[in-house]
């Protein structure tokens, strides 16, 4: 197969111009093509003019070894790398312990998938309950402003990453096409198998919980076990060695092998491992707010004369400011068509995050925009950070009105310095609600100080980002874990051997697809260990 990049032709093309480019990037004959798949569709909106869709092509072709020696000085094409996935073991007839997973975020399951692929019949743990039942207790917090502290965006199956867009492309390094393996495998329980191919796929909420829920039975056929409504409070460890769990009910499960993928938001879970002399650190984050505009605005911004295009959707951006006192300021988590959800885990605090279905069809674009942060900014310990993120998310609490209502403020006012009375066009979709007023304290200075310079900035990359009406609402603080719990080139504790710290709570991974690929390759290295390979 031979790998063909940037393949240019105009949205409305059909499949005869995208064969007649292929043929001409190749100076071959009709007869000469045996077929093609496609790798890879992007959109090109960067230059004036219309819009395009940019393909990366594997061809299959009569005498390909003389094509690349006849094309080796071109840049674009290529012998087609291998993206199969292979195990990298298999477990033995006889397992002396069933390794124990503690989480079912994207990390989680993908790491209990793998594991269970090869025969591992891993035991998975989740505080939270299965997907649909956390489902309708996430409803209770957005509805009816009632909180449960182990069942709602943050806690339960799936994770996070299910009531978000559902990105699935990620800048992490993937030279061995884990990345592939992830895709495949949503596609295998029922994502739309566009995902395979489009340049920035995305599943949506809705869309995943049903995919969770098949990704589970999977694993179940495969001989692993789920828990739901079963909190790890310790783990036992033997001279440096892990040597299994202790659950809130006071059950101790043996195990000499455990995967940590415990999401950015397990905090009394940190605590419990920093009280037992596991390794952790402090680690940069971001802080800062939810922005909301009219999609119809961001459209005609990134897409001009071809917004609203079917073949399209709706229009994503990507913006970044660095501000004069240092500090860098960007967009976070874009949501096309999307809505702010109400996203804590804690009683007394509000936290912000985004999230979007499958069509994007929703009024409003949002995305975070927020501000770099490092330990230098809440020094005290590697815990420190949470403290950080408490204080802002207890002050966004009261400045809500003390009821989960989230603060907000209107973009004009805030860059004025004077607190909102009333909405404008851009009205709230976060719910329970939106109390208007000032956001000038609901971060530290120097944030509030970076997110005024930077928005006027990026007006002049986004026409019409610092409108009047376009509206804040405070806090985002879960941007990515406060901590990295330290690995090893194993990825294995520092100091405790047989305990596997993974994922975006690990601080190793951002997102849904970074997330699966860390959870493919820890489940590779404990395959590895559990055969002594």
């Amino acid at each position: 197969m031979l790998r063909l990049t940037e393949i240019k032709l105009p949205i409305e093309h059909d499949e005869d111009q995208l064969v007649d480019a292929i043929l001409q990037r190749l100076s071959l004959r009709r007869e000469q093509l045996l077929g093609y798949t496609i790798y890879r569709r992007g959109v090109d909106a960067r230059r004036r003019g219309p819009v395009s869709f940019i393909y990366t092509l594997d061809v299959e072709a009569v005498g390909e070894p003389g094509i690349l020696k006849r094309m080796a000085g071109n840049r674009h094409v290529s012998p087609s790398p291998d993206t199969d996935y292979r195990f990298v073991a298999h477990a033995p007839g006889e397992l002396s312990s069933r390794p124990v997973v503690i989480g079912t975020g994207p990390c989680g399951i993908f790491a209990a998938l793998t594991l269970a692929q090869m025969g591992f019949r891993p035991l998975i743990l989740e505080r939270g309950k299965p997907v649909r039942e956390r489902t309708k207790d996430t409803f209770g917090l957005w509805r009816d402003h009632r909180l449960n502290p182990e069942s709602n965006v943050q806690f339960g199956e799936g994770g996070a990453g299910t009531f978000s867009d559902g990105k699935l492309y990620s800048q992490v390094k993937d030279p061995q096409h884990h990345g592939r393996k992830v895709l495949q495998e949503f596609v295998a329980a029922g994502a739309p198998p566009e995902i395979l191919y489009v340049g920035k796929p995305h599943i949506g909420t809705f869309r995943l919980v049903g995919i969770v829920e098949q990704m589970r039975a999977t694993i179940e056929s495969l001989g692993g076990e789920f828990r739901f409504q079963s909190r790890v409070i310790d783990i036992d460890i033997d001279d440096g060695q892990v040597r299994g769990v202790v659950l809130a009910d006071g059950e101790r499960i043996a195990a000499d092998h455990v995967v940590m993928a415990i999401g950015h938001s397990a905090r009394d879970t940190f605590e419990m491992l920093h009280r037992r002399g596991v390794a952790i650190e402090a680690k940069p984050f971001s802080i800062g707010f939810r922005i909301e505009h009219p999609q119809a605005m961001i459209d005609r911004c990134r897409l001009r004369e071809s917004a609203g295009h079917p073949l399209l959707g709706a229009a994503d951006y990507k913006l970044v400011h660095h501000c004069k006192n240092g500090r860098s300021v960007y967009s976070f988590c874009m949501c096309p068509g999307g809505t702010v959800v109400a996203a804590t885990s804690e009683v007394g605090c509000v936290v912000t995050n985004g999230m979007s279905q499958y069509s994007r069809n929703e009024r409003n674009a949002n995305a975070g925009i927020v501000v770099g942060i490092t330990p230098e900014d809440y020094p005290g310990g590697p815990l420190a950070g949470i403290a950080f993120q408490r204080r802002w998310e207890s002050r966004a609490f009261e400045a809500g009105g003390g009821n989960y209502d989230a603060p907000g403020q209107l973009v004009g006012d805030f860059l004025a310095g004077r607190p909102s009375t009333e909405f404008g066009e851009v009205l709230p979709s976060y719910t329970p609600g939106v109390r208007l007023g000032d956001l000038s304290t609901c971060l530290p200075d120097y944030a509030i100080e970076a997110i005024r310079e930077a928005i006027p900035a990026m007006d002049r990359q986004l026409n019409g980002f610092a409108r009047h009406d376009a509206l804040l609402t405070a806090v985002e603080t879960r941007t990515s874990s406060p901590i990295r719990i330290v690995r090893d080139e194993t990825y294995q504790s520092l100091s405790v051997r047989g305990l596997f710290p993974a994922g975006e709570g690990a601080g190793y991974a951002g997102g849904i697809l970074s997330a699966g690929i860390d959870g493919i390759k820890v489940a590779e290295a404990v395959a590895l260990r559990g055969t002594g390979q």
